[in-house]
């Protein structure tokens, strides 16, 4: 909650206990959970609001750098890296589990600018997501890691 604090602060922004709240549903999930299921596990604590009230806080977690959504879900996550709004970052999404982990998109991302730049365009942004299996899901599914990394390339 502190990194939240500090991450609304240097925005010139309030954590406004709304948005503590919304917060603290998103950041106890360690997956991509929606709006309307915040909403819900809200609701089953007492605190009754308008799915626009959290929607709205969303949206300013989201603002802070201390949220993320994940696009192609329409969820919401925390963000665990601590990598602000600046660094890129690729999301991968476990359908195991369910579990959601980010790790650094830096050389991904170069190699999307250099394409970008060569088709002479200008992005707005960009999010990449991967789907698959994290490494627990897959030894549970007798899998090991190098053999599906020898078949994917």
């Amino acid at each position: 909650m502190e990194r939240a604090r500090k991450a609304f602060e240097d925005k010139g922004l309030k954590l406004t206990p709304l948005r503590q709240s919304v917060f603290r549903e998103i950041a106890a999930s360690h997956r991509a959970i929606g709006a309307y299921e915040v909403l819900d596990k809200l609701a089953a604590r007492g605190e009754r609001l308008a799915p626009i009230s959290v929607y709205r806080a969303i949206d300013a977690l989201v603002g802070a750098g201390i949220v993320h959504r994940f696009e192609s879900r329409n969820a919401f996550f925390a963000c665990h890296g601590g990598h602000g709004m600046r660094n890129r970052h690729v999301v991968l999404a476990c359908e195991g589990c369910g579990r959601i982990a980010e790790v650094n998109g830096d050389k991904v991302f170069g190699a999307i600018d250099r394409s970008l730049d060569a088709a002479g365009f200008t992005p707005k942004g960009a999010v990449v997501e991967v789907w698959g299996l994290c490494a627990s899901c897959a030894a549970r599914e007798g899998e090991p890691h190098h053999a599906r990394a020898s078949r994917a390339g």
